[in-house]
């Protein structure tokens, strides 16, 4: 599986902050790995120079083997956080649209 991190120039300390986000996001979403082919990291600052709360917002979008991308985001007051919500949030859309693939009965 490939990863590949994006920023916005209001990121502080890309590359610090993209070793982390890729082992944050490898580490949720490690039992999905074999069923994904890439994961798109977009952070960014929504209010730019300002401060603000929740200001920073991850866009973490999934391409599955042979189906459409999943995409899902969330907005924090920190990167780390931005990137926690954001991968909580699809592992449980990679759970929904995966195991429906796998359930037997089809429900």
């Amino acid at each position: 599986m490939q990863l590949q991190f994006n920023s916005d120039n209001q990121v502080n300390g890309a590359e610090a902050v993209a070793a982390q986000v890729e082992q944050d996001v490898r580490k949720g979403v490690t039992r999905f790995e074999a069923r994904l082919t890439r994961i798109e990291v977009h952070i960014s600052d929504v209010d730019g120079q300002k401060q603000g709360p929740a200001d920073k917002r991850c866009l973490l979008e999934a391409r599955p083997n042979g189906l459409g991308p999943i995409a899902v985001s969330h907005e924090a007051d920190t990167v780390s956080q931005a990137v926690s919500g954001a991968t909580g949030k699809l592992t449980v859309a990679l759970e929904r649209v995966l195991g429906r693939l796998t359930d037997r009965k089809g429900h």
